[in-house]
């Protein structure tokens, strides 16, 4: 740790980013004789893994996002800023914005990932990816706009471009989007429409591995792969995106035209590297130490998706049960220094098993040994994502919404909002054309030849 005394009476503790890691830190101090200023760009923590929801109509974002001063309003040694950090000062060991500056004595940072596109950013403009309520609401416009424009084209081939979607990326998030795509394509809108059957929709998913879900067992993989089949999606395994633009995708040099490209496979993570000077791997990714925090500066930690930590000599994954437990341990660390107690024994992760959720009523989970698919697996799913959410509202509109869809198979938020925000152009012959929406405030996961 800091081998100097803090510079205040108390130890000032600024943590960066009140993703699932950064909030772990702050409510792991609570009690610890600390001053903790929590700083994030935006003013609510965003629940990511049901973003996909959103996009797809099921969930509206109040429901799986919470304001942050509302989660610290009772624990008095929180505070909460709302500034967007893009450098940190080591010598002088504060953090700012460019305008403010934050002092601290340990410093967390937890500023998660944005999309990667290996070289390829220019097609970030066709092939947005899912990491914020920007992305998920322009998704979710996409998609019913495309369903509107081949209601009223005239052009066949406009007709079958508009009703085609491509997910590129076969891990969970590209796995469950596919299955919600079809769901609302299936089910949702089924009888809505006069001109286009919304059930001959064209959902393509794009792996270059050889299997789906790659980190689940191979026999999880393949039913998986059975179930989206069921729902009439195809699966492109061994394949990769070679091309991309304002039409559709190349996959392997064969052309795909779609209205919708779904970026769902890799990330890179935030500039903290930059900021720090530090040792980071081909994602940007911090190296940190046994403690999560750096070499030459302990006083600094870096965790979630921001960091490549080791624990029992294999990389801990970038998913929010890892970050949350990354963010209890260095609360621990924090909190036993500050009291001047030992230090806990380095982290270690222990993994509580893999989720992914195929459509309606059907999952598929391994938790240990044990597997469970179909509708017992989607049963589990729905309990583990609910008890994640933050207070009581989100829980139990989320669980009645998901009630009322399974019963009604109807989604309540399907809306299209007007003005410029539309990615499409109306032509007077009706004859309507997509192009890409930009959105600069876009972060997430990519995928590349």
């Amino acid at each position: 740790m800091a081998n100097r005394p803090p510079a205040s009476p108390r130890p000032r503790v600024a943590v960066v980013g009140a993703g699932f890691a950064g909030l772990a830190v702050a409510q792991g101090l609570r009690s610890a004789p600390v001053d903790i200023t929590l700083l994030d760009r935006r003013n609510f923590h965003l629940f990511q893994p049901l973003l996909y929801q959103v996009a797809t109509a099921s969930l509206s974002p109040g429901q799986i996002s919470w304001p942050v001063r509302s989660v610290f309003s009772a624990q008095k040694n929180a505070r909460v800023l709302m500034m967007e950090v893009n450098a940190v000062d080591t010598r002088s060991r504060t953090v700012t914005d460019g305008s403010s500056v934050v002092p601290y004595d340990y410093l967390v940072l937890a500023t998660g990932a944005r999309h990667a596109y290996f070289g390829n950013e220019r097609w970030e403009p066709f092939a947005p990816g899912l990491k914020t309520i920007e992305d998920a609401r322009a998704l979710r416009e996409n998609l019913l706009r495309a369903y509107e424009t081949a209601e009223k084209t005239r052009d066949g081939a406009e007709r079958r471009r508009c009703l085609t979607t491509v997910i590129v990326g076969g891990g969970a998030t590209g796995v469950e989007m596919a299955g919600a795509v079809a769901e609302l394509a299936n089910r949702t809108l089924k009888g809505e429409f006069r001109t286009i059957d919304p059930q001959s929709m064209r959902i393509v998913v794009v792996e270059a591995g050889p299997r789906l879900l790659r980190t689940f067992p191979v026999e999880l993989s393949e039913k998986c792969l059975s179930s989206l089949d069921k729902m009439n999606v195809e699966v492109r395994l061994k394949s990769r995106v070679t091309d991309c633009d304002a039409k559709g995708v190349s996959v392997d040099g064969l052309r795909i035209d779609a209205a919708t490209v779904i970026w769902a496979a890799g990330v890179q993570a935030s500039p903290a590297a930059n900021w720090l000077n530090a040792r980071a791997d081909k994602s940007n990714r911090v190296f940190v130490s046994a403690a999560l925090n750096l070499d030459d500066h302990p006083e600094i930690f870096v965790i979630g998706d921001t960091c490549a930590a080791m624990s029992d000599g294999k990389p801990v994954p970038g998913i929010a049960p890892a970050a949350k437990q990354m963010g209890a341990y260095v609360a621990k660390v924090i909190g036993a220094h500050a009291a001047q107690k030992p230090p806990p024994p380095p982290f270690r992760y222990r993994h509580q098993g893999d989720l992914a959720v195929v459509g309606r009523s059907a999952a598929v989970v391994r938790i240990g040994k044990i597997s469970l698919t179909g509708f017992t697996g989607w049963i589990f799913w729905s309990l583990v994502h609910v008890m994640f959410l933050i207070g009581f509202r989100s829980k139990t509109s989320v669980a009645l919404d998901w009630i009322w869809a399974f019963v009604t198979r109807q989604r309540s938020a399907r809306l299209i909002s007007d003005g410029d925000a539309s990615p499409l152009a109306t032509s007077a012959s009706s004859d309507v054309q997509l192009s890409p929406r930009r959105d600069n405030t876009s972060q997430g996961g990519g995928y590349a030849a």
